[in-house]
C-alpha cells in the first residue's frame, strides 16, 4: 500500500500510471467523489502490494534497509541492484509487502436523541470486520445505581456477525457533561456501587456484553484512591462473572499532571487492576479552544512513553480521533465553536475553495485556511493517511495493544486501508 501526496499538476492518470494501480481502483479506495478535480497536498493511499520508494538525498541502500526493516542484500536483490552501488536521487526501489502485525482494535459509537441514524447502523455493518471491540456509547450511571441505556439497535448483531467483542461503556455523564459530584457519589457510596455492579453483571448478560468499560471523567482529585478501590472491588466482582474491565485514561505525561481532567486517573493502578485501558490521545485541538492538530504525533508520544512507565505494552490501547476540526478566525475564548467534519469533508473544504492542503510535520498533521463567501477566515485540521500511519508506526514501535477509534460515524477510508494492510486484527 502505498501514500501518495498530490503535487502541482498531477493527474489521477498520471499517478495510477506512476504506481502501476488504475484509476478506477484508486478512486475507489479514496472515495473520491471528484478524481479529476484533485487538491494539491492532498494524501491518497494507492492500493498496490508492497510500496515504491523514491531516494532523497544522503539516502543509502543500508539506510533504506533500516526504515524498512530489510536487509540490504534483500532490498538490492530485489530491485536487482549491486548492493555497492551508489543510489541516485529520484531513484526508485520496490519495498516488498512487509509482515503484519497482530493488534486489537476498538471504535466507540455513539447514537444521539435516543435513536440509531442509518449512517451509525452502516458504519458499524461497513468497519465490524475490522474491530476487536464495538463500543456503543455509553451507560449513564445514575445517582441510585441504575442504568440509562443507549439505543442499540441492531449492534449486538452487527458485533456477533463480524466476531467482535460488544463492549458496555459506564459513563458519569448527567445532563450531557461528564459530572464530579455523580461520579464521586458512585464510587464512595457502597449501596450505589453495589446497586451498580449488580445491574452491569445482569445487562452485560442479557445483551451479550463482554467487557465492561469505565469512562468516568473529571472526578475530584481526592478520589484518586476510592476510584481505584472501585476499580479493584468491580474487577473482583466482573471477573467472577466471565467478564473483561477496561478502562478510559485522560492523557497524562507525568503522574503529578494538575488539571480536573487527569489527576484522578492514577496510571499505574489502571494498569495492574483493568485488563487493558484506553489512552484518550486527542483534543488536544478541540472545538472549544484555538485551531491546533487534533491528535499531534509528538503529543501522542510523550503519553505514550509516560503510559509504559506506569503499565506494560499489551495493555494500551491508543486512542485516535476520526475527525477534524474547521474553526472561524480569529479564535476567541468562549466564543464560536469549531465544527467537526470528516477527513473527506476536509479535502472537500480545500477543494471548494482553491487551497492547498499543507502538512505540519511536528504535528504530522495536515492543516489549510480559506475565506469563506461572507469573508470569513476558517482553518481546519484534520487526518489524513500520513497523519494516522504515524501513530500505525507508534503502535507497531511501542508494541502496543492496539488501538481504539473515537468514533465511527465519519468517513475515513484510508484509516480502514492502512489497518488491513498492516494488521490483523485480533477476534476472541
Amino acid at each position: 500500500m502505498q501514500i501518495y501526496v498530490v503535487a502541482e499538476g498531477d493527474s489521477i492518470y498520471q499517478i495510477a500510471n506512476l504506481f502501476g494501480s488504475s484509476v478506477a481502483d484508486i478512486t475507489t479506495a479514496n472515495e473520491l467523489e471528484t478524481p479529476e478535480q484533485l487538491v494539491v497536498g492532498q494524501a491518497l493511499v494507492i492500493p498496490i502490494v508492497g510500496q515504491f520508494y523514491f531516494v532523497q538525498p544522503g539516502d543509502t541502500l543500508s539506510s533504506i534497509s533500516d526504515q524498512f526493516n530489510l536487509s540490504v542484500a534483500e532490498l538490492a536483490r530485489i530491485n536487482g541492484l549491486d548492493a555497492n552501488q551508489p543510489l541516485q536521487v529520484g531513484f526508485r526501489l520496490y519495498i516488498p509487502e512487509l509482515p503484519k502485525t497482530t493488534i486489537e482494535s476498538n471504535a466507540y459509537i455513539e447514537p444521539f436523541g435516543g435513536t440509531v441514524s442509518e449512517t451509525l447502523e452502516n458504519a458499524a455493518r461497513k468497519h465490524a470486520s475490522q474491530l476487536t471491540y464495538l463500543a456503543p456509547f455509553s451507560y449513564q450511571v445514575t445517582r441510585d445505581g441504575s442504568l440509562v441505556a443507549p439505543p442499540l439497535n441492531d449492534f449486538k448483531t452487527i458485533a456477533d456477525q463480524n466476531q467482535a467483542v460488544l463492549m458496555m461503556v459506564i459513563t458519569n455523564l448527567e445532563e450531557g457533561a461528564f459530572s464530579a459530584e455523580l461520579g464521586s457519589t458512585v464510587i464512595n457510596n457502597e449501596t450505589v456501587r453495589e446497586q451498580l455492579l449488580t445491574n452491569i453483571i445482569t445487562t452485560a448478560q442479557e445483551v451479550g456484553f463482554r467487557d465492561i468499560h469505565f469512562d468516568f471523567e473529571f472526578l475530584p482529585p481526592e478520589d484518586r484512591e476510592a476510584y481505584n478501590a472501585f476499580l479493584r472491588y468491580a474487577k473482583s466482582r466482573l471477573s467472577e462473572a466471565g467478564l473483561l474491565m477496561s478502562t478510559a485514561l485522560a492523557p497524562k505525561v507525568s503522574a503529578d499532571q494538575a488539571g480536573a481532567w487527569y489527576e484522578a486517573h492514577d496510571y499505574r493502578a489502571h494498569g495492574e487492576i483493568a485488563d487493558f485501558v484506553v489512552l484518550m490521545t486527542y483534543e488536544w485541538g478541540y472545538s472549544g479552544g484555538p485551531p491546533l492538530a487534533v491528535s499531534p504525533i509528538d503529543q501522542v508520544r510523550r503519553v505514550v512513553e509516560y503510559a509504559l512507565t506506569e503499565m506494560p505494552a499489551n495493555k494500551i490501547m491508543l486512542g485516535q480521533n476520526l475527525y477534524g476540526y474547521d474553526w472561524t478566525l480569529p479564535f476567541e475564548p468562549g466564543g464560536e465553536y469549531a465544527r467537526a467534519i470528516s477527513p473527506q469533508q476536509g479535502i472537500a473544504l480545500a477543494r471548494q475553495y482553491n487551497e492547498s492542503i499543507l502538512f505540519d510535520s511536528t504535528a504530522q498533521a495536515p492543516y489549510f485556511q480559506y475565506v469563506d463567501a461572507e469573508g470569513n477566515t476558517h482553518e481546519v485540521w484534520f487526518e489524513d493517511a500520513r497523519s494516522i500511519q504515524a501513530k500505525f508506526n507508534l503502535i507497531k514501535e511501542k508494541g502496543l495493544r492496539g488501538i481504539s477509534y473515537w468514533k465511527l460515524g465519519l468517513a475515513f477510508p484510508q484509516n480502514w486501508l492502512l489497518l488491513d494492510d498492516q494488521f490483523i486484527i485480533f477476534k476472541y
